[in-house]
């Protein structure tokens, strides 16, 4: 009877929640190495960015936690709704956290005028993150359209904002690299916390961040 309620070619909901978790597995083991190597080669160049991006991933990975054990539990029909919402408003508080790592890095940076020395492998790690981020972004938004979770959007948001950190890091070591431009990176990270603190918030109170 379950089965006639699927339209031709519609994948049954477990379909989706097996392709979450794979989703966030990989978010987890992507992110650790992207955290390890950022943390390490951020401390070698000096880069008070690059150490900052290094644990940003390790928030990232926590918030991929909070979402395998929301999935898992998606069974328990009962109890889904309370997970839902706990795992939604535990994603927000990634938000808030990520938001006040990013402005204490880039401010920190620019109150030490620091000017970090060129980091190839920071940049190969950039450009990496900056093409793998949006496609897990894309991959966590249909799961969650098709799971009604927003707490799977709130942690696709969540990927997303890592493209931008991405893409910001990118330039700011391209900048410091070709240009000597040290302020680059920590002003475009500063203008970035704002706006992924005001999703963070959202989480917290329980109110949808995505449509």
């Amino acid at each position: 009877m379950h089965q006639q309620t699927l339209q031709a070619g519609e994948l049954p909901r477990t379909s989706f929640i097996k392709r979450g978790l794979i989703l966030e597995y990989t978010t987890i083991v992507y992110n650790s190495l992207e955290g390890l190597i950022a943390i390490i080669f951020g401390l070698i160049a000096g880069s008070i960015a690059l150490v900052g991006f290094g644990f940003d991933s390790v928030i990232e990975v926590s918030s991929g936690a909070i979402l395998l054990w929301r999935l898992y539990a998606d069974e328990e029909e009962e109890r889904r709704e309370r997970i839902e919402l706990i795992s939604f408003r535990a994603v927000g508080i990634c938000f808030v956290l990520l938001a006040l790592s990013v402005a204490y890095e880039a401010f920190s940076s620019l109150v030490r005028h620091a000017s970090p020395e060129r980091s190839i492998p920071g940049i190969l790690l950039a450009g990496a993150s900056l093409v793998v981020m949006p496609l897990l972004a894309r991959a966590k938004r249909r799961v969650a359209m098709n799971i009604k979770s927003e707490a799977m959007r709130a942690d696709a948001k969540q990927t997303e904002f890592c493209t931008y950190l991405s893409a910001i890091l990118l330039c700011g070591l391209l900048l410091n690299a070709l240009c000597s431009w040290w302020w680059a990176d920590p002003v475009a990270a500063l203008a970035m916390a704002p706006i992924i603190a005001k999703e963070g918030i959202e989480g917290l109170r329980g109110d949808p961040c995505c449509d």
